[in-house]
Parts: structure tokens; sequence; C-alpha cells
């Protein structure tokens, strides 16, 4: 088996085994890695690699928008709607206009989301202890 074989099935076992919350983040760290990447290439004028790497992060943000429930979520999916929407029109805007500066503003609004989402999943963990006592 290849080494891209193995990562792919660790990949997938990873996400199989994720609880919701690891999979938010999961999808954080996705969208905000395609960013980073779209950026490099947009300043190194790879536009095929920015173009790429943007629209997987924006695909990503769109299936971060598709799992809000709005009748269940309430104000904070309401307030999560409006920030995607805002971070999916900074990202293509600065693919259609060459803006680094739309990539660092979508980045800033997804690593706030994403600390904001890792600080809830380590609070509703259980301790250390308390899993091993479970074991």
């Amino acid at each position: 088996m290849s080494q891209s074989r193995y990562l792919h099935e660790y990949q997938k076992n990873a996400v199989n085994g994720a609880s919701p919350l690891q999979l938010v983040l999961m999808l954080y760290d996705g969208a905000l890695r395609f960013m980073e990447a779209g950026k490099r290439a947009m300043e190194a004028g790879d536009l095929e690699a920015q173009n790429k790497n943007l629209q997987r992060a924006q695909r990503i943000v769109l299936e971060l928008t598709s799992c809000l429930d709005m009748e269940q979520g309430g104000e904070i999916a309401t307030h999560l709607f409006s920030l995607y929407s805002y971070v999916l029109n900074q990202l293509v805007e600065a693919n259609v206009n060459d803006d680094p500066g739309g990539i660092d503003r979508s980045m800033q609004v997804l690593s706030d989301l994403r600390s904001s989402w890792d600080s809830l999943s380590k609070s509703l963990s259980p301790e250390p202890e308390e899993r091993q006592r479970a074991a």
C-alpha cells in the first residue's frame, strides 16, 4: 500500500471516529489550510493553485453553512450564518481581485470561530481522570 493510501485510510478513520465537535474543528482546520495555500499561491502568482485552494476553502465553508440548524440553533445559528456568508464573500472577492487581505480577514474569522469551538469541545470532554475511571 502506498504512503498516500495509508494517509487516506488514516484520515478516513479519524473522520469516522470523530465526535460532531471534532468534525467541526476538522472542517475549520481544512478551510484554514486551503486559505493559507491559496494565499501562498496568490503571492507566487500561481492562479490555478490559488483558485483551486480558495474554492476548496469555499466548499468547506458552504458545508459548515449547510450544517446549521436555523430552527434549533436560534440566534447562534443566525450569527454563524452571517459570519460564514461574510467569509464566503471575502474569499470570492479575494480570488477575483487577487486580494490577500480578503483571505487574511477570512482566516481571522475562522480562526476565532475555531478557537471558540475548541474551547467548547474541551469544556464538554471528560477530564483525563474521569476518562480513566470510565475505562
